[in-house]
């Protein structure tokens, strides 16, 4: 503390050794491990200790001392300090904090408070009886939708617009939906009112079905079901102003000199690519790696997570239940030159399948660029979720596949599921009922087969 303030906080879990230890030498532990931590702030100052534990006010002038107690002495001498005795009933935030039954209670208290986020989302009605509280109904729908349809009714040129739709006199390309609101070139006009422009900007960047996508993608992903003037200069100056964007996202330039690139693609997830990104974060789930397979056709992708120590046969299990249970056997797989890739098994594997490995040079990423840069993507991803959701990063991973399969890439001219679905797939912000879509994916397929043939 300092002037009366509380300026951090530390703590740690009790080694198994510790918890034997008496409860005069537990104090006294917790003294020296907070005297180590913070020794950079207190070494050459004049500061006070206090603690609630009475008897450590004689340690200075105690004469019979264990070994423990004599190598903590020796750590203790290099500190200018006067340790004060503290009541409990007056050591209120630190004696809260180390509380087994307040501690529970708190972490269900938060845990509850997520809950009430997580739900809210969803604006639920709740009726409350004497044996609780319990759900009325439950809807889901997007709700950014109808705050845009609410704030065509108070924009006059819309309105006057409206008038003239239904008294047949409507401008060629707009009409009224079903729902109540004005589309031009079937898309939802969205009313010159800067805030709702912010919150649908906001919707579409900060999600987690979006994941802070960059300004060629959010537009190409808005104007499937928006429209507004100036659409574009606007968005571009949101996603310019996004602190995590600065933050994560750094500048990407097209490679000097003539690549010679793999050949098309004739299907569907026939040809793929992978790899790995490691050093990431252990979770609770002991994870910390994600396994990246790319389709070089439709551009989509699966991220895999996995431990860095998994054996070749546990991949392969991993591999048939996410890849071939899903998309089939593939005719080759482009990877570098890892050492579960160059495995006696994982080429044995392969050649059973009918699939044909085709490695890498060493230290030459350019060879399979659109794999380098899809693992750039997850990574911008991966930190902007943990900087603006926090938790676990593996927790938003799902969310993240999604985001990246359907949001728009500029290389195939729509997004990954429009291409391998025929249509991109259902989201908050693009909520399309059944039919509105056309199938454009199988034209792309089409181009392709032209070409080969």
């Amino acid at each position: 503390m300092q002037r009366g303030r509380v300026v951090a906080y530390a703590s740690r879990q009790l080694k198994n050794h510790e918890q034997n230890y008496p409860t005069h030498d537990l104090e006294l532990a917790a003294i020296v491990f907070a005297l180590k931590l913070w020794r950079h702030y207190l070494y050459g100052e004049n500061f006070e200790v206090f603690s609630d534990h009475k008897s450590l006010k004689y340690i200075f002038s105690q004469k019979d001392l264990n070994a423990r107690q004599r190598r903590w002495w020796e750590t203790l001498e290099d500190f200018h300090f006067t340790l004060q005795y503290h009541p409990g009933k007056a050591n209120v935030v630190a004696d809260a904090l180390s509380r087994k039954a307040q501690c529970v209670l708190s972490g269900l208290v938060v845990y509850e408070w997520k809950m009430y986020d997580y739900i809210s989302e969803f604006n639920p009605c709740f009726d409350v009886h004497d044996s609780g509280a319990c759900f009325c109904t439950l809807v889901a729908q997007p709700t950014i939708l109808q705050k845009v349809i609410e704030a065509q009714r108070k924009d006059k040129k819309l309105e006057c617009m409206r008038s003239q739709i239904m008294a047949g006199d409507a401008v060629e390309g707009w009409n009224i939906h079903s729902n109540g609101g004005i589309h031009f070139v079937n898309k939802l006009c969205v009313p010159n009112d800067a805030q709702v422009k912010e919150e649908v900007m906001k919707e579409a960047h900060h999600s987690r079905f979006t994941v802070h996508p960059g300004e060629t993608k959010m537009y190409h992903d808005l104007k499937r079901q928006y429209w507004w003037q100036g659409m574009k200069r606007d968005i571009s100056r949101f996603v310019s102003k996004c602190l995590t964007c600065q933050q994560v996202k750094v500048e990407h330039q097209k490679p000097a000199g003539l690549l010679q690139p793999l050949p098309i693609a004739e299907w569907k997830w026939d040809h793929v690519t992978m790899d790995f990104v490691t050093g990431l974060p252990r979770t609770p789930q002991s994870k910390d790696s994600v396994w990246v397979i790319v389709d070089r056709l439709t551009k989509s992708a699966h991220f895999l997570p996995m431990r860095i120590t998994n054996s070749v046969i546990v991949l392969s299990k991993l591999y048939v239940k996410e890849i071939v249970r899903l998309h089939g056997v593939p005719l080759s797989i482009v990877s570098d030159r890892d050492p579960r890739f160059t495995s006696q098994f994982w080429q044995s594997l392969q050649k059973a399948l009918g699939t044909e490995i085709k490695l890498s040079s060493a230290f030459h990423p350019q060879i399979d660029g659109q794999l380098e840069r899809v693992i750039q993507i997850l990574e911008d991803m991966l930190q902007a979720c943990v900087m603006d959701f926090k938790g676990n990063w593996v927790e938003h991973l799902p969310l993240i596949e999604f985001a990246y399969n359907n949001s728009f890439q500029s290389s195939i001219g729509m997004a990954p599921y429009e291409a391998l679905y025929g249509r991109p797939c259902r989201s908050p912000m693009c909520w399309m009922e059944s039919g509105e879509a056309s199938l454009i994916g199988p034209e792309l397929v089409q181009e392709t087969t032209d070409t080969k043939t």
